[in-house]
Parts: structure tokens; C-alpha cells; sequence
């Protein structure tokens, strides 16, 4: 829930370090993914942090038919050996690339590794292996992307 949570904002098309905030915050939680801690350890500095009214309720505006849909077309235990806890501390690897690629400073560039992290929170909570495996094919996506995307904006800068 806490990787839901920490990329709905990064959907916002607000201007701002939403990019860097969540996706620093959200590089925390996948390291401690990959570590198979059971309890997510956030520093208090990111607790204490307040979303404005205006940005919860743009990004649920924006999401919510998603993960509506989502949670129809899932079904708990399919495909359960890719909801296990040893590929659930793998999943720590591409969820921290995807945090990675949300931090970046790249206009536009939080959109798909956004996309990618909400299929794969989704189907954790859900415990859905089939979803699962379809958020692992989309981050490899999304970061094959990702790096066209920062090549090319380093391209275009040099």
C-alpha cells in the first residue's frame, strides 16, 4: 500500500520536486522490500510531510477509475509463486530502478515508471502473480524508456 501511496503523487501534473520527494521515499521502501522486511520504516521527516487537499484529490481523481478496474480484472493467489516472499524481495530491484527514474529530472518522465509501480503495488496487495508479471514486463519497459528518454534529453543539452 505504502509504494501506492508514495507514487499516486508523482501522477500530478502539478510543477514541483514531486519526482524527487516520493521517488527518493519511494527508493527507501524497495530497499527495505529487497530486504523482506515485513514493516515499512519511513524517516520522520517524510512522515511528518503533508500532502495538500489539491494534490490527494487530484491524483485520486486521475487513478481511481484505474485501480477500479484493476481490482475487477484480479484474482488473490493466480500465478501464486510470483507473490511468494523471495520474488516479493526481488520485486525490491525493479521498484527501486522505477523509484530512481521518478526522481529524475526528466519533463515527463515520471508518467510510466508511475504506471509501472502502480500495476506492481496493485498486484502485491492483491496478490495477483499474473499482475505481477505483467508490472515486471512493463518496468523493463518503462526503463528501457526511461533511458531513451534522459539519452535523449542529455543529447539535446550537449
Amino acid at each position: 500500500m505504502i509504494v501506492l501511496l508514495l507514487t499516486l503523487p508523482t501522477l500530478t501534473p502539478v510543477p514541483g520536486p514531486f519526482g524527487m520527494v516520493f521517488g527518493t521515499a519511494l527508493a527507501l521502501v524497495a530497499i527495505q522490500i529487497a530486504a523482506g522486511r515485513e514493516t515499512i520504516w519511513l524517516p520522520s521527516s517524510f512522515k511528518r510531510r503533508k500532502l495538500s487537499a489539491t494534490v490527494m484529490d487530484s491524483a485520486l481523481r486521475y487513478t481511481a477509475p484505474l485501480v477500479a478496474w484493476a481490482e475487477k480484472t484480479m484474482r488473490r493467489d493466480r500465478l501464486a509463486i510470483l507473490t511468494s516472499k523471495p520474488v516479493r524481495m526481488l520485486l525490491g530491484i525493479p521498484i527501486f530502478l522505477l523509484a530512481i527514474a521518478i526522481a529524475l529530472p526528466i519533463p515527463f518522465g515520471n508518467f510510466l515508471p508511475a504506471i509501472a509501480l502502480i500495476v506492481i503495488a496493485v498486484a502485491l496487495m492483491e496478490r495477483d502473480g499474473l499482475v505481477t508479471l505483467i508490472g515486471v514486463i512493463l518496468s523493463i519497459l518503462t526503463l528501457a524508456a526511461t533511458a531513451a528518454l534522459a539519452n535523449a534529453v542529455i543529447a539535446a543539452f550537449a
